[in-house]
């Protein structure tokens, strides 16, 4: 069985913090083996200085099964990296992002079965010059090498109480009306019908969709793009055999009888879908993306620069992450 690869995210928030205590607590939840690409050096003083005792083991991604027994083996992306908690550089950029790439190319290398990343920084990346929005983006163009044609990311926060995709994601409120396209929409729907269908083992998702207005417009009162856009793509999404129903007012989606009546929840924008997934489950959220060639789940937080070094960080939804990194990645008879 080939090991998950975790990217350790930005090094001064608390990817090293929630991956030494992901080790740590490894046999309460019966994870996969996994390995850090990251800096040995760094998770080492990491450990020392939130006192883990966790043995920090240099290792090939070939070499992280067999290593994973007695240490946290660490595929090493840099060297001497100065463990700063709470304090970001765009000094660190390149090494968070060569981790990713590294941990995608592993897996097209046949060196791993999935990537989990660990929380990264935007705003230091983008300093850095980092051109991509966030992980999603980066993940969609790492796909190429992969299969001809093109790739559709979709962003999935997953969690056993409930399941969410924005159809726009890290772009301003005010210019989400003018985003949505019945196309838009179909094509982020297929490609969740997709892969919950074959990762997921859902054989026929009930995908609820939110409307984008209050009252989901309220017959025309608060809003056309219900009649003009999103009724037109539900009928579209079921003439394509998809099971869709709305557009739902979204305040009246997610007690605990609706989410009954569904498997995933369509939103038009971020915060509308990511409130009440939060809400509901922040600590065993993770975030999936699907639409790629390969998986790639993720811790659904930020980097918690305040946190990063005390202790405090809780590594719960990371081992969530890895946990449904490795179920997703095992093939099913």
């Amino acid at each position: 069985m080939l090991p998950i690869a975790v990217s350790m995210g930005e090094p001064a928030g608390i990817g090293p913090d929630i991956a030494l205590m992901a080790w740590r607590d490894r046999a309460a939840h019966r994870l996969p083996p996994f390995y850090v690409l990251g800096d040995a050096d760094l998770i080492e003083a990491r450990a020392a200085r939130l006192g883990l005792g966790v043995p920090v083991v240099p290792a090939l991604p070939e070499e992280a099964v067999e290593s994973f027994t007695f240490g946290l083996p660490v595929v090493e992306i840099a060297s001497g990296t100065a463990d700063r908690p709470g304090e970001p550089t765009s000094d660190t950029a390149e090494l968070v992002i060569e981790a990713i790439r590294q941990g995608v190319e592993h897996i097209r290398s046949v060196r791993a079965r999935a990537i989990v990343t660990g929380p990264i920084a935007k705003s230091v990346l983008a300093a850095a010059g980092f051109a991509h929005p966030g992980h999603t983006e980066f993940l969609g163009e790492l796909s190429r090498p992969f299969r001809a044609g093109p790739v559709r990311p979709v962003m999935m926060i997953w969690s056993e109480a409930l399941a969410v995709v924005p159809v726009t994601i890290h772009i301003p409120l005010g210019d989400v009306p003018g985003r949505l396209t019945v196309n838009l929409i179909v094509e982020t729907a297929a490609v969740v019908a997709h892969d919950l269908a074959t990762r997921f083992a859902i054989a026929r998702p009930r995908i609820a969709v939110c409307g984008l207005n209050p009252h989901a417009g309220e017959n025309g009162l608060m809003g056309s793009e219900e009649a003009d856009i999103i009724a037109p793509a539900i009928a579209e999404m079921n003439r394509l055999g998809m099971v869709a129903t709305g557009p739902h007012p979204a305040d009246t989606l997610f007690h605990a009888r609706a989410r009954e009546s569904y498997d995933v929840v369509l939103g038009m924008y971020h915060d509308q879908v990511l409130v009440p997934a939060k809400t509901l489950a922040f600590d065993e959220g993770v975030n999936v993306t699907l639409g790629l060639p390969f998986i790639r789940t993720s811790p659904d937080h930020g980097t918690a620069f305040t946190l990063a070094g005390t202790g405090k960080a809780l590594p719960t939804s990371l081992i969530h992450a890895i946990a449904l990194a490795g179920r997703l990645a095992t093939p099913r008879s």
